[in-house]
């Protein structure tokens, strides 16, 4: 696919590689992808097995879901028990599990839940259904929080009563510094490409003047990652 084949060159990433070697210092080096995307990429294209022995790469906090807490989605269960209400959410939450249950268990009880690929497509569904309080479940980072306040902007011009959000909107920014503050010991952070085309450098900068770790901002291909 053009402007992605490029990016999975083999040469290239064993160039790379080889570069990386030769610029390893002796010491043990613990480098964080912070995006669960990030993660993914470098499982599939076995991005670790390319690294020197003493480049340790750990899994950031970049999953928006997995770093929702219970009571979130225990708040999203008890809604869908509620006469009249329709919960519409992306794949990734439906079997998130609450305390209880699960948003799936619920929809196979008769709730009525709903998977959507996007906002429009709860909007549409309260527009469908004025009869339906249509509750979209707004759970991500900086790359979802706008489409998400899109929608209830659009609700409101479009006077849609019946569609409101129950958001667990994170910013990244203060998830590294809670781990910097108290987690493992990180020498590099590989940061999301998304995410820092929505909020920019300037988005880290009282991050990094606190912290002083060394970051690269990278997309998700074998090639961006190796660059970062």
């Amino acid at each position: 696919m053009k402007y992605v084949t490029e990016y999975r060159d083999r040469e290239k990433a064993m160039a790379i590689a080889s570069s990386i070697k030769g610029l390893a210092p002796a010491q043990p080096v613990t480098l964080m992808e912070v995006c669960g995307t990030h993660t993914m990429s470098i499982a599939r294209f076995g991005i670790k097995s390319l690294l020197p022995e003493n480049i340790g790469l750990i899994s950031g906090p970049g999953c928006p879901v997995c770093v929702t807490p219970n009571s979130y989605v225990d708040h999203a269960i008890a809604l869908s028990r509620m006469k009249g209400a329709a919960i519409c959410t992306f794949g990734d939450m439906m079997r998130v599990p609450g305390s209880t249950s699960s948003l799936a268990r619920e929809r196979m009880n008769g709730a009525d839940v709903r998977m959507v690929y996007s906002t429009i497509d709860a909007l549409e569904i309260a527009k469908q259904n004025p009869q339906l309080e249509t509750v979209f479940l707004g759970v991500g980072f900086e790359t979802t929080s706008p489409t998400i306040a899109a929608s209830i902007d659009i609700a409101r011009k479009n006077s849609l009563k019946n569609y409101s959000v129950l958001s667990a909107n994170k910013v990244v920014p203060p998830a590294l510094d809670a781990l910097m503050s108290g987690g493992p010991k990180i020498d590099g952070l590989i940061l999301p490409g998304h995410v820092s085309a929505i909020i920019g450098t300037k988005g880290y900068s009282d991050f990094a003047s606190k912290h002083s770790v060394a970051m690269a901002i990278a997309g998700f291909e074998p090639l961006d990652i190796l660059g970062a």
